[in-house]
């Protein structure tokens, strides 16, 4: 019997290769990643071993994607669009059509394209729009089978609070996200997975591993976290050092703002803004400082050497924290991997 070719995945919105990287774990040939930004270039390259493009996908053709794809692969299309509008941290109240245009513009290469094999993620609030209930008719027109779930990827070995929209999407038959692997009783914590670094002061960096750097705090920011106890609030604080906004009643609401992780316990979820001690639930749970790089990087499940950027670039910790903040957690992304791999192997058997 004549072995069918592995599956190829082509990833939009790549970043530093989170998904891709999770996906080739599990088995799934990552043929090119597209990606904006060119700072996701060296990562994705380097990590992942595959072709970057820096390409805005609101203007990719279908016929440069389909190009991209080994010849009789089973094609899947990979995308995570840019999540701000759909996100809580969103104030806005209209959403405007530009802020579902790559979504849409996702949904159009899909149609033209008709890969075997489409995965999306997101953050869970888009489940609420009519954007992706029309994301969703465009897969059933096109003849897919889809299933998403919103997934706690604590269940999948992410020692994060996040929780993500998690679709799939097929032409081959059903396909459905693998089973979680963990159970509240066997959760990653923030010990289980930063514990054993080195320990650095705020504003300094590790002698073994630039990326285990942190952001500097001032004098009063000192104060504050010299103040602050693991999973407490600002509450802890003498009031003096409180900031204005906290003595107001839509102030009281954010508690988790300039605070310490707690060791046994799950890290809040990592947004771009995880190196600030007063962006959340950042702070260490025991140095006074807020997350490293390095620690943002492995609480994201990428592997204790994944290379942001070559030795000779100078890093810049906002540039850095933006691309593993955006990141698909490699977690994540490895369970996608094998739902496909499961998928497609399944159907081969029949």
């Amino acid at each position: 019997m004549k072995q069918a070719p592995p599956p190829a995945a082509v990833d939009l919105f790549c970043g530093a290769g989170g998904l891709s990287f999770g996906m080739k774990q599990a088995g799934v040939t990552i043929s090119a990643g597209i990606d904006l930004d060119p700072a996701c270039r060296y990562p994705f390259e380097v990590n992942v071993e595959a072709k970057f493009y820096q390409e805005d996908v609101a203007g990719l053709s279908p016929e440069f994607v389909a190009s991209l794809f080994p010849e009789g692969s089973i094609r899947i299309l990979a995308g995570c669009a840019p999540c701000q509008p759909f996100s809580s941290y969103t104030t806005k109240g209209l959403m405007r059509e530009k802020d579902w245009e790559l979504l849409s513009k996702f949904a159009n290469l899909i149609t033209a394209l008709e890969p075997e094999i489409v995965t999306m993620e997101n953050v869970p609030r888009l489940e609420l729009y009519e954007i992706f209930e029309e994301f969703r008719g465009s897969l059933e027109r096109a003849g897919y089978e889809y299933s998403y779930s919103i997934v706690r990827c604590a269940e999948y070995g992410v020692p994060q609070q996040r929780r993500r929209l998690v679709l799939l999407a097929s032409k081959i038959g059903d396909i459905e996200l693998i089973p979680v692997t963990h159970t509240k009783k066997d959760f990653k914590t923030v010990w289980d997975t930063i514990y054993d670094l080195e320990k650095i002061e705020a504003g300094g960096v590790s002698k073994l591993d630039p990326l285990h750097r942190s952001s500097g705090l001032s004098k009063r920011n000192l104060k504050r976290i010299r103040s602050s106890r693991p999973g407490g609030t600002w509450y802890d604080w003498d009031t003096k050092l409180r900031a204005n906004c906290h003595a107001k009643t839509t102030g009281k609401t954010y508690q988790s703002v300039y605070g310490r992780m707690s060791w046994n316990e799950l890290a809040p979820t990592l947004t771009t803004q995880f190196h600030g001690f007063g962006n959340g639930r950042f702070g260490h749970p025991v140095q006074d400082r807020a997350l490293s790089l390095r620690e943002g990087a492995l609480l994201q499940t990428f592997p204790s050497d994944y290379a942001f950027l070559a030795k000779d670039e100078p890093v810049r910790i906002k540039s850095i924290a933006r691309l593993i903040g955006n990141a698909v957690p490699v977690r994540i992304g490895e369970a996608i991997g094998r739902s496909i791999m499961n998928h497609v192997e399944g159907n081969n058997e029949r």
